[in-house]
């Protein structure tokens, strides 16, 4: 039975390793993968296009209103939002990481200053 749980745990233990070492693309295509599936059917998970829920902010804009990484802590604990039709959400760390990553990599640039 010890050496059943040693060998979980070393499998665990690996698959994070796995996911600190994939190459940056890869982690992001995860995360747009979570994304779509998780996301997509409110939400624009894209660089484009709009979201088909009118109160579902395009991802591709979240960082007008909050700093992408800081979501890291409310993905992780289950998201609630003061809209009824959004589910609540909670990922694991590992969908997290890939999460976030997807969605630094596809923010808007600031609109330049006049």
């Amino acid at each position: 039975m010890k050496t059943l749980i040693a060998l979980a745990a070393l499998v665990a233990l690996s698959a994070c390793a796995a996911q600190e070492n994939a190459p940056r693309a890869q982690v992001e295509q995860r995360g747009l993968a979570i994304a779509q599936t998780n996301c997509g059917s409110c939400h624009a998970v894209g660089r484009s296009g709009d979201s088909t829920a009118p109160e579902a902010p395009p991802f591709r804009r979240l960082s007008e209103n909050y700093r992408v990484a800081n979501l890291e802590e409310a993905l992780a604990e289950g998201i609630s939002v003061g809209h009824p039709a959004m589910p609540q959400f909670e990922f694991s760390p590992e969908d997290v990481d890939a999460l976030v990553a997807y969605l630094q990599s596809i923010q808007d640039a600031p609109a330049p200053a006049q």
